[in-house]
């Protein structure tokens, strides 16, 4: 599974990069307006420092300027995606920029149907939220499984990438169900590392190490 790191901080992407934990990034207007910075300014930094697919959202909600942006969008960088939303004129704009091999990515997915459609369109990526439908009651790793059978079972080119994570189980689940990619905050990435048995182990081995009295260097 590959992970997309889902900020607009600069220095988190470059973190994580290093440790060859960013195969591609994930931006929306909610983390631009968090990295308070110019939106084509950053876009152009985290392409020239990440190689893979960084997604960088439209901003209009109709088709004929959705598709406008996306032209804009895509001349940034070759590793553009452009992400659109999975309503009808975003199914529209996906389908005209897929005629014209620019890739998108169809976000704020809610359903099997919704992620259907969106491959049917030409999507190059689907993000299922998978967090936010946990908060309305729903399961929404229940989403990933279903998603995954409807694309397997019609050789779908479409990536599914997991979106919404909220914890380290959500990631794990997703390998599991076998997303294609999850996105996911630098501080999850983190998380992913912890567990306190390691942390035990690890006290344990410095107390007796110590205790030797001895030196590597």
């Amino acid at each position: 599974m590959k992970f997309f790191v889902d900020t607009a901080d600069i220095g988190e992407i470059r973190a994580c990069a290093e440790l060859g934990l960013a195969d591609g990034v994930t931006t929306n207007p909610s983390l631009v307006k968090k990295a308070g910075r110019p939106f084509k300014e950053v876009l152009a930094e985290i392409c020239a420092l990440i190689p893979g697919p960084v997604s960088a959202e439209v901003a209009a909600l109709d088709a004929e300027t959705m598709i406008a942006e996306g032209r804009v969008l895509a001349k940034l960088a070759p590793n553009i995606v452009v992400k659109v939303p999975l309503t009808w004129d975003g199914l529209k704009t996906c389908r005209m920029l897929a005629q014209e091999n620019i890739r998108s990515n169809v976000t704020l997915c809610f359903s099997a149907n919704q992620a259907l459609l969106a491959a049917k369109a030409g999507a190059a990526y689907i993000s299922p939220f998978v967090g936010r439908l946990d908060d309305v009651g729903a399961e929404g790793m229940a989403l990933i499984g279903e998603i995954r059978a409807i694309y397997d079972n019609y050789g779908f080119a479409t990536q599914l990438l997991a979106a919404s994570l909220r914890s380290p189980e959500h990631v794990k689940q997703c390998a599991l169900a076998g997303a294609d990619v999850a996105t996911v905050p630098p501080g999850i990435l983190r998380e992913l590392a912890k567990h306190p048995l390691t942390d035990k182990g690890l006290a344990t081995f410095s107390a007796d190490w110590a205790a030797t009295g001895q030196s590597i260097l």
